[in-house]
């Protein structure tokens, strides 16, 4: 049995914008940080004025626009551990 791939980018344009392959979820958004799941881990994109452009995880694409600080993982053991996930909060 062939293992299938994880397929998983982090593209940042000028510092103006980042487009991620590979979303599982979006754990928090906010201005200043987004913080979403990705197929190889939790990553934190930290900036000002970001703006979520594009959220589908049905293909696992989001995009966000705004000036980026910094694009990060973290471990993801202390995210998501009983707290709702964006979508459960958004369709409450």
């Amino acid at each position: 049995m062939v293992e299938e791939k994880k397929r998983h980018t982090v593209s940042i344009d000028r510092r103006e914008g980042v487009s991620v392959t590979g979303v599982v979820d979006v754990i928090s958004f906010d201005e200043e940080t987004i913080i979403a799941e990705t197929e190889m881990g939790v990553l934190i994109v930290r900036g000002a004025n970001l703006h979520v452009n594009r959220l589908q995880l049905d293909s696992g694409e989001l995009s966000v626009d705004g000036h980026i600080n910094s694009a990060a993982y973290e471990d993801s053991a202390g995210f998501g551990k009983g707290k709702p996930s964006f979508l459960s909060k958004l369709f409450k």
